[in-house]
């Protein structure tokens, strides 16, 4: 089966689903969210668990699992540890399957859910800032998202037959990021829009996280590390950055006030093989209770920038430690358009106090911040220059985020850097312009995307597209970002013969003539236009 195929099946899986959901009246509805996704999951939850033990013993199919005695399959779990989900033999999806003539089926569907829920809850469940647990599954998924009873039998048996005739083989879990990154991306492109929201989450695309994630890692071989993203979001930037490290060499943490990000990012985790830091998920406001004080080794973040918090924007000041980590200032509220408050502002600054003594960090910042002449931005950068921290500057085109008009860049500062060469790019004119449901944006080619990464790794400069300048250069330009305030003037020359220049110059003085003699007919026609102006007074 050709890797295309594998794609096909689990999108038209994803499909399939919403299309029962859709029948029975949910299309577009809250709960089709998390039916889609929960179902999803649970599919691949169970598709794992009888991947992870037949990697175990190859006799261990449905049929043979069904006939372990108790301790055989209890110590067969326990074996797989954190590779798979605890799923008891009733809980599995044939199981199932097999009692879907059964009244009241939704219930015995519920069950198995909760069931997988409370038996993994210690691996999977996602924290709060108030120190409580989101599960894995809800505990009546069906009951709950479903209010037409008499639909409740019909979806559950729906959903079990096409979770049950839907297969993933060992070769769809061997594909890797690659693969799960392009799924999860499908899974969820109605449910996590690049509108904003409440929480103004913009949906990052891939092409940006890759991008950062090469330039950032570069051609270290990290081992060890912690990667951090205090604005989650549901973790495109996180999957990108622990995929080039290595998903065994890294430990995942995050934040986000989101509870709809946090869930998807739970999910993204665990198609990733990064269940092993879903404990370090956390749903909740960073800025005012951040639930990871330690410094980490590499931050990448697309934090909000235009967010209405003026309800809480006054706490801040109170934080331990405050004034500390906000060093450039905390952001005013303004008289009017509260949702364009410079929240990113705060992000920065916490990054920046996140950061371990040799950390790395990627941030996207609206493209005004490389430039303002005053205020809390121009604090920030004359603190990375003064800091020796920042390292690259990359603008990128306009549109390259959907539903949004910000124009974007991405900085990297290191807070081990030796040199004091500062590499700015201007990527603005790169991309390929099309329309996504009658909206413009701008499309990163593969081509692009080496452009620029190569060009930020090798340090080169390339004519009217990136430069090397000094931490001085920077200071004596007034601690600007752009890169175009620094490309060299360029001075055309061309090598021209006595009759040549003198051809030139008698075109020249012939156009200027033309010029002069047009200005002065405009001159006549107005003057007469003048006299012709009389007093119109009222009667």
């Amino acid at each position: 089966m050709e890797n295309t195929n594998y794609v096909e099946t689990v999108e038209n899986l994803v499909d399939s689903i919403k299309g029962i959901l859709t029948s029975a009246g949910l299309g577009g509805e809250a709960g089709e969210y998390t039916l889609v996704t929960q179902s999803f999951l649970y599919k691949f939850l169970n598709d794992k668990f009888l991947y992870e033990a037949k990697k175990d013993n190859p006799l261990n199919n449905y049929h043979h699992l069904m006939n372990l005695s108790d301790d055989d399959y209890e110590l067969l779990q326990w074996g797989l540890g954190e590779n798979s989900a605890q799923i008891k033999r009733e809980d599995l999806i044939e199981t199932i399957y097999n009692q879907q003539n059964i009244d009241n089926f939704s219930e015995i569907f519920d069950t198995a859910l909760n069931d997988i829920a409370l038996d993994n809850n210690e691996l999977f469940s996602v924290e709060t800032a108030g120190n409580t647990q989101v599960r894995l599954f809800d505990a009546h998924l069906i009951a709950d998202n479903i209010q037409d009873g008499s639909q409740r039998d019909h979806v559950a048996r729906e959903l079990i037959k096409l979770l049950a005739s839907t297969k993933f083989d060992s070769s769809i879990f061997d594909e890797g990021f690659d693969f799960f990154s392009t799924i999860f991306e499908y899974m969820i492109q109605d449910y996590n829009k690049n509108g904003g929201g409440n929480y103004a989450e913009y949906y990052t695309p891939r092409t940006i996280a890759k991008i950062i994630a090469d330039i950032l890692i570069d051609k270290a071989n990290p081992e060890n590390v912690k990667v951090y993203d205090p604005a989650a979001g549901s973790g495109t930037l996180l999957m990108n950055v622990a995929n080039r490290i290595g998903v065994d060499k890294c430990t995942v943490y995050s934040q986000d006030i989101s509870q709809k990000s946090s869930n998807l990012l739970r999910l993204n985790l665990i198609l990733n093989n990064l269940s092993h830091s879903i404990h370090n998920i956390v749903q909740g406001n960073t800025i005012l209770n951040n639930k990871h004080p330690e410094k980490m080794d590499y931050i990448v973040s697309n934090p909000p920038f235009k967010l209405d918090f003026s309800d809480w924007r006054d706490q801040v000041e109170s934080i331990p430690n405050s004034s500390e980590i906000y060093f450039a200032g905390i952001p005013k509220i303004p008289k009017k358009k509260k949702n364009s408050m410079a929240i990113y502002e705060l992000f920065i600054q916490h990054i920046i106090h996140s950061l371990s003594e040799n950390g790395k960090a990627g941030v996207v910042v609206p493209t005004g911040f490389l430039t303002a002449q005053s205020g809390i931005d121009k604090k920030i950068r004359k603190y990375l220059v003064d800091n020796k921290m920042i390292d690259t500057v990359v603008s990128m085109p306009s549109n390259v985020f959907a539903n949004t008009g910000t124009n974007v860049s991405v900085i990297f500062f290191d807070k081990a850097k030796q040199d004091d060469q500062v590499q700015l790019i201007d990527a603005s004119k790169l991309g390929q312009k099309v329309k996504e449901n009658g909206l413009q944006r701008t499309v990163l080619s593969q081509g692009d995307i080496e452009k620029i990464v190569e060009t930020a790794v090798e340090k080169r400069d390339v004519d009217d597209f990136s430069i090397n300048v000094s931490l001085k250069d920077i200071k004596d330009k007034n601690y600007s970002f752009s890169a175009g305030q620094y490309f060299p003037v360029k001075i055309e020359y061309v090598e021209l013969t006595q009759d040549e220049f003198n051809k030139k110059m008698e075109d020249y003085q012939n156009e200027l003539e033309k010029l002069f003699n047009k200005s002065s007919e405009l001159d006549s026609d107005i003057k007469e236009g003048m006299k012709k102006i009389k007093y119109v007074g009222k009667d």
